[in-house]
């Protein structure tokens, strides 16, 4: 029976958090040796910047620059803290550092493509959904050439959140009792597809971001499942189709 499937794209099809994690440890450590006479603690910048950083996204979204930003940020909190007066030699050398995290090159998941090509030829219909600057995000799907999946049935938004894919259900049509929502985010995926009354595939992430992990509290219409592998998506949703037809 076809089904209507979204993918988000980070960190469910294409590797994303890796780069962001290794692009602040390098801003850790740059830190902890700005700082090295007052005994700045390396774990406690990646404390500061994290809250920084997701107090920031839940008011403007997924901007790129606002990762940069929480740099700035985080060392006007330590400079501030420590009596020192900031620069701004440094407030741009940790900017630039935060902006190299978008010209890291990208590898996909394990089993991105015979997961999506399984899906297509089984005659389902496939959209990606993610979060984040178009540029950025377009880039990505240019290079691992995803419009062979997608076609034009690809939703960029810079605010992923329940009202953003409810949006796109209700513009694109869906049968909600067909569709699905397939990513790693409980926060920006699992949750609004929930309480949009769409079928919600959560698929473990190699590592997560603290500001994704959310407690489930929206009583699932439809299924709700948890998988640890994305080549197991196929026939996650082909058994419970089953399932439901022998009812």
């Amino acid at each position: 029976m076809r089904q209507t499937i979204l993918f988000d794209l980070d960190d469910t099809l294409v590797h994303c958090n890796r780069y962001f994690f290794m692009v602040i440890d390098q801003f850790a450590d740059w830190m902890a040796d700005r700082f090295r006479r007052e005994g700045l603690d390396p774990a406690e910048v990646r404390r500061v910047q994290a809250e920084i950083d997701i107090a920031g996204v839940q008011i403007v979204g997924f901007d790129s620059e606002h990762f940069p930003r929480s740099f700035v940020e985080t060392y006007r909190h330590f400079a501030a803290q420590f009596g020192v007066k900031p620069s701004r030699d440094d407030e741009e050398t940790v900017r630039r550092l935060g902006r190299s995290v978008y010209e890291l090159e990208t590898e996909p998941y394990p089993h991105m493509e015979e997961t999506l090509d399984r899906l297509k030829e089984e005659g389902h219909e496939l959209h990606l959904y993610t979060g984040g600057d178009p540029e950025i995000q377009r880039r990505k799907i240019d290079k691992f050439n995803l419009q062979r999946y997608f076609g034009s049935r690809i939703h960029i938004r810079r605010h992923k959140n329940a009202d953003a894919l409810e949006q796109i259900a209700a513009s694109c049509g869906f049968d909600r009792g067909r569709t699905w929502m397939i990513g790693n985010s409980l926060r920006t995926d699992v949750i609004p597809a929930l309480k949009a009354g769409i079928h919600a595939i959560h698929v473990q992430a190699e590592t997560e971001w603290q500001y994704n992990i959310a407690r489930v509290d929206v009583e699932p219409k439809g299924a709700f499942i948890r998988l640890k592998q994305l080549k197991d998506v196929p026939e996650a949703i082909a058994g419970y189709v089953r399932s439901r037809m022998v009812r």
